[in-house]
């Protein structure tokens, strides 16, 4: 994968309604995001042979399921989640427990690959000849699925790559 780029996601952090201290990169993997973002990034994933990369790289990981996130109620002020949403087993549950960490104000961000554009095709389809089961959103069906988690939800842009954020209501 690509190094990622702070600046895909700056806008959508921006929407945060409240100071941005805790940040949790879900589906994380190697931490390619959490570098990317710096400061006080927490990489979380399910695989244990991704979060030993990341945390010989300095990073603070923890291993756990999208479907049941081991984090507390309104522990963290953004969740990231770039790249990998159409890897989780269940993604309004995953998307649901997101918002649960998410502190009133704070904000959900996905990135990822939209699947009606010629590159998010083939993107799918060899996806699915490796065998990885993946199902992508459009850009739409994931501000439908923050916005069904109680987020205020919106697309703020859309090509190959698409960015989708959802604020928790009742900030400070």
């Amino acid at each position: 994968m690509p190094a990622a780029d702070p600046a895909d996601l700056t806008p959508a952090l921006a929407l945060a309604d409240r100071p941005v201290e805790r940040v949790l990169d879900l589906g994380g993997g190697t931490g390619r995001v959490a570098r990317a973002l710096g400061g006080d990034a927490v990489v979380a994933d399910a695989s244990r042979g991704m979060l030993e990369e990341a945390h010989e790289d300095g990073l603070e990981t923890l291993q756990t399921d999208v479907r049941q996130l081991a984090v507390a109620d309104e522990s963290v002020d953004v969740v990231v989640v770039v790249d990998a949403l159409h890897h989780f087993p269940a993604r309004s549950t995953a998307v649901a427990e997101a918002a649960r960490a998410l502190r009133p104000g704070g904000v959900l961000v996905v990135r990822d690959f939209a699947p009606g554009t010629i590159r998010g095709r083939l993107l799918a389809a060899g996806e699915h000849l490796f065998g990885m089961g993946s199902r992508f959103d459009t850009a739409d069906e994931c501000a439908q699925r923050l916005d069904e988690a109680g987020l205020d939800a919106r697309v703020l842009d859309e090509g190959f790559a698409f960015t989708v954020a959802g604020v928790k209501p009742g900030a400070p």
